[in-house]
Parts: structure tokens; C-alpha cells; sequence
């Protein structure tokens, strides 16, 4: 299995302890360089990839050490995270990682995750190492496959890319960002395959839904299983084509998926699924557990110079916690302290290319928030596609009453365009467990005023909604804020959401 070590350092690592660091190994390994650079790798003599070594990240966002690698390694100040990568093709590269780290926290003060991996001794390296082959990993027959590439991919076919990651929490990290793009564009599919108590962070889920990848993980009644479907999979060999990778795993005569047992939902205390059987179609009922607020709107601006990006979400923040984001980045751990005009600068940037941006954002300790932001070009002009979520521990009442306040700021000062709110029984912190969890149960639904003044202004107002919507703004071009129901009916609440998207496309 895979070992990441991560050293917490109040310094920066220089050249001269990156360089004790990779004498871990002694001096008869390799030293590459990956990733345009940003990667330095130590690899036997064959070539084969031991261990990786990420750019430092210099996190400045509190809470962000906790989040990800939980309370015992959290960081009170700010600290250089540096991530050491050992894949699956030694014995040894599990010792030589927590060796590279011990050594960088041993010159530069700090600590290690986990704590008990790092050490100072060189560690001796067998000569020639032998990689790792699909069979080796997932028991099956077939002997293609190979080494993690240049990414430090574990397994290799011509159809996916194999990740092990045994870590409690699988975040969107600059490394995996990186093997998500470059299998996409190789037309292979990201496979990370995990133990069945890790979680994914919210931006890691998004990303996997958004990119050709599955996340596989290891059950001891079935073998494997999809931890956001819970289909079960097993590995197939593709000798044909040599595309092994997982599939689901089908029976009967119509080829239906199995579903593993270990997705079904666990009875949380003060949850409506401990009164009741959970109703996979979504139709269980918002109870007193754990919940999450789901936001998804889109903004458009027009193109100019002044325009300075981040004010919506800015805006929902401050309107649902009280506070504005702590930080922002293009991968976790976030690392930047919240700007507006850095974010926007990243944006022009990447626009003069000719290309999109994708940023997270994240909130303050005392309040889980999560936020992803898309931002293009169009013909319409420049678009911020925005989700953000927010926790809220049992007992904790989600604050659904500010939401006309907020649908009207956003629609009168920052160009929305549409903004569907949601609540589901999920956890608190954001993360995403392998088991079954409710589908949200939507809330309202906000129309602006360019698009209420395209559908026009009758049509929109004669929806079906469960009541008439409130007019937000200037009376001659107002936006649109439908609210969909309580939490108390949310197959009422879906089958009203539904039923005005039907009446809004008519138009």
C-alpha cells in the first residue's frame, strides 16, 4: 500500500535540506525531475520512480493542516507543507518517504503525518525493484501494468491510471490535479483506490465527477466497490485491448449493477434514518443530524477592466456565516489568504491563454464552508459558476430564513444569473464517506433579472411554484426568488423544483 508523508515546517525547506532529505536514500538512487519541475523524484537505478517530492506549499489559511490530516497534526500558525509521495514499487519506498521527511523536520523544526513514519536512517533500496502489476493489486490474472509514470501513478494501463492513496482524507492536492489532467488527455481513467474508512474532500468529489475517474475501494465481502455509487467492481484484465482497469460488476438478465453491502447508509443518532428505513430514491426527510446547505449559481459580468471576480461568493459567505472566505487556491490544502484581486489576477492570466480557472476556496475553522468557482469567457461575458457548501452540526439550524436576503444582494449587485439552494443529511465537515448518504432536498431557486427579462416577466411569474415568487430589485426589470418548500416534504420540495424547470423551459 501506498505511503504519503507530509513534513510541517515553520521554515521553508531550501536547497541544501531538500538535498539532505533526498540522501535518505543513499547516494546510488536517482534524482529526476517531473511535473514541469515541481516534482522531484528518487528513482532506482532502472528507473523505476520510489518516491516524490511536491513543491513546498506555504499554508496560510487556518484550520487547513487539521482539515486535511485531522487534529493531531493541525498547525496553530502558519507552516510549509511538503508533501513526500512513495509509491507501490519497493518494499522500502513506504521508509524511504518517512526517512526524506524526517530528515526536512529534523533541520527545520516541525512535525511529521503520521507522526511515526518519519525517521532520519538511510534506508537501502534493493537494486532492481520490481513494479507492481494489476494482479499484484487488485488479485486478478493479468500481467501488463506496470510502474507509477511520471505523475507517480501506481498502475498503469492503457485505459486507466491506478492511485493508491491510504490516507484518512483524499484531497484535491496539486499532484492528483495533475494525474486527473494528464490521464484525461492520455484517455485514460483515474482509478483511486483507497481503504473503505477514507473520505474525499468536497473539491476531490467534484473533480472526480467532472473527470473521467472512479474512486475503488476495498471491502472485505466483496473485494471492491465504487464509493460514490456502491457498485461493485472487480479488476478485468482487457488483454484484448490492454485496458484493464475496475468495472462494475453485473447480474441477472438485465446486466444490473450489484450494489455492495457495505454502502447502506449507518443509523446516525438524531437523524431521520434512525426512525426509519432510508429511501434511496432521495424522499428521506431532513432529521436532526448532521446537514449541509448546498448553493450552485452562476454569475455573469460584463467583460471590462474594472471587473474584479469573487464578489458573489464573497457576498454569500459574508450573508451565510458572517464572515468572508479565509483563503483560496487552484488544489488543497488552500493555501492563500482570501483576495479578490489575486483570484482575478489568476484569471485574466489564464484567460489571455485562452483557458478557464478553477479555484477553491474554504471558510474558517469555526464554520465548515467549502467553495469551488469555474470562471470563463463567453459571448454573454465573463461567468463565475459557483458551488459553495456549508456544515452544521446535530442541533444546528441551517440559516434557510437569510436566504431571500442573500438572493437579493447577489441579484442586485453581482449579475446573477441563477442560484438553486439545497439542504441533505451529510457530514458536517464536507467530507464525503464510501456509504449511501441522502440526495438533497432543494430549498428555492432564484432567477435574475436578465434572465427573468429573456423568459419575460409574465411567463416567470405564472411558475407553479408552491407560492408566488418575491420580486427582487428595480419593479420594471426585477429577478425572481422561488421558494420550493419545507424540510419537511422534500419529494413535495423535488417535485416542485422540477415542475418549474418544465413551466421556466416552455418560454
Amino acid at each position: 500500500m501506498t505511503q504519503d508523508v507530509i513534513a510541517l515546517t515553520p521554515r521553508m525547506p531550501d536547497v541544501k535540506t531538500l538535498l539532505a532529505g533526498l540522501y535518505a536514500g543513499g547516494p546510488d538512487l536517482r534524482v529526476n525531475r517531473a511535473a514541469g519541475g515541481s516534482v522531484v523524484q528518487l528513482c532506482s537505478d532502472d528507473g523505476q520512480v520510489l518516491v516524490s517530492l511536491e513543491a513546498p506549499r506555504y499554508v496560510q489559511v487556518p484550520g487547513e493542516t487539521g482539515r486535511l490530516l485531522g487534529v493531531d497534526a493541525s498547525a496553530d500558525g502558519s507552516v510549509w507543507w511538503t508533501e513526500v509521495r512513495a509509491v507501490s514499487t519497493s518494499g522500502e519506498a513506504g521508509r524511504l518517504a518517512g526517512s526524506v521527511a524526517g530528515r526536512l523536520t529534523a533541520v527545520l523544526g516541525g512535525t511529521t503525518w503520521p507522526r511515526n513514519a518519519a525517521h532520519t536512517g538511510v534506508v537501502t533500496v534493493p537494486a532492481q525493484p520490481s513494479a507492481p502489476t494489476a494482479s499484484s493489486v487488485a488479485g486478478g490474472s493479468a500481467d501488463e501494468g506496470g510502474s507509477g509514470d511520471a505523475a507517480g501513478v501506481d498502475v498503469l494501463t492503457a485505459r486507466a491510471a491506478l492511485v493508491i492513496q491510504d490516507r484518512p482524507v483524499v484531497a484535491a492536492t496539486t499532484w492528483l490535479t495533475d494525474v486527473l489532467a494528464t490521464a484525461a488527455r492520455a484517455e485514460r481513467e483515474v482509478q483511486i483506490l483507497t481503504p473503505p474508512g477514507t473520505r474525499l474532500t468536497l473539491v476531490a468529489r467534484t473533480l472526480l465527477a467532472r473527470m473521467p475517474a472512479r474512486w475503488v475501494v476495498r471491502d472485505e465481502e466483496c473485494g471492491y466497490y465504487d464509493g460514490l455509487s456502491g457498485t461493485v467492481l472487480s479488476w478485468r484484465d482487457g488483454r484484448e485491448d490492454q485496458g484493464g482497469r475496475f468495472r462494475p460488476v453485473t447480474s441477472g438478465p438485465d446486466d444490473r449493477p450489484r450494489i455492495a453491502r457495505a454502502f447502506a447508509a449507518p443509523v446516525r443518532a438524531g437523524s431521520a434514518s434512525a426512525d426509519a428505513s432510508v429511501d434511496h430514491s432521495g424522499g428521506a426527510g431532513l432529521g436532526g443530524g448532521e446537514q449541509q446547505v448546498l448553493l450552485s449559481l452562476r454569475t455573469v459580468h460584463p467583460a471590462t477592466g474594472e471587473l474584479l471576480l469573487g464578489g458573489a461568493l464573497e457576498t454569500a459567505w459574508q450573508v451565510l456565516t458572517g464572515a468572508p472566505p479565509a483563503g483560496w487556491s487552484t488544489a488543497e490544502p488552500v493555501n492563500l489568504p482570501w483576495s479578490r484581486r489575486q483570484l482575478t489576477e489568476l484569471a485574466r492570466g489564464r484567460a489571455r491563454e485562452g483557458l478557464p480557472s478553477w479555484i477553491t476556496a474554504v471558510g474558517h475553522p469555526e464554520r465548515p464552508a467549502l467553495a469551488t468557482v469555474r470562471v470563463s469567457h463567453t459571448p454573454l461575458g465573463v461567468e463565475e459558476h459557483i458551488t459553495l457548501a456549508l456544515g452544521y452540526a446535530a442541533g444546528e439550524v441551517p440559516p434557510v430564513q437569510v436566504l431571500g436576503e442573500l438572493a437579493k444582494a447577489l441579484a442586485t449587485r453581482h449579475h446573477l444569473a441563477t442560484m438553486l439552494v439545497q439542504l441533505r443529511e451529510a457530514r458536517a465537515d464536507l467530507t464525503t464517506p464510501a456509504h449511501f448518504e441522502p440526495a438533497p432536498v432543494p430549498v428555492s431557486f432564484t432567477l435574475g433579472a436578465d434572465a427573468v427579462h429573456e423568459l419575460g416577466l409574465d411567463h416567470a411569474l405564472r411558475a407553479p411554484a408552491p407560492a408566488p415568487p418575491a420580486r427582487l430589485g428595480p419593479p420594471v426589470r426585477p429577478a425572481l426568488h422561488y421558494t420550493l418548500g419545507d424540510d419537511g416534504h422534500p419529494a413535495a420540495a423535488g417535485e416542485a423544483l422540477q415542475r418549474l424547470y418544465r413551466h421556466l423551459k416552455t418560454a
